[in-house]
């Protein structure tokens, strides 16, 4: 018996395949590994995805449009954490990510971490930025 916990973020808006292209393209490693969309027969609107994997910094992700308006959306008590190399790794992410979206925290020091940032990016998606060799406790 196979056993594994995969993330699945799921959109509202049929914007699951633009976050993903966003993503992506942030990460060396980022790929779309395959993305199955709604033909003209639904039951979603034909080209919004129904389910996709995508990869960042080796950990797998699943995806998907919702086609029901739901009443809750993305949460910060539940975000990706990125552990960065460099400092210009870390504000390049930071600066990708809270473009049209919102800083929680900006970068700074904040004891636990001599360089850290908190941001929901404009999908809602809560990201917690780390440079590395520092852990959050």
């Amino acid at each position: 018996m196979t056993t594994s916990a995969t993330p699945f973020l799921m959109f509202q808006g049929g914007v699951a395949r633009e976050a993903m292209e966003l993503y992506t393209s942030l990460f060396d490693d980022g790929e779309i590994v395959s993305a199955d969309l709604y033909g003209a027969d639904g039951p979603g609107p034909e080209g919004t995805v129904m389910r996709a994997h995508f990869r960042l910094a080796g950990q797998d992700f699943f995806a998907s449009d919702s086609f029901v308006e739901h009443g809750f959306d993305f949460t910060p008590s539940l975000s990706i954490w990125i552990q960065a190399e460099t400092h210009e790794q870390l504000d390049g992410l930071f600066a990708a990510l809270v473009e049209g979206g919102q800083a929680l925290m900006p970068l700074g020091d904040y004891g636990f971490s001599t360089r850290f940032g908190w941001v929901n990016d404009k999908y809602g998606v809560s990201w917690q930025l780390n440079l590395g060799g520092v852990a959050a406790s």
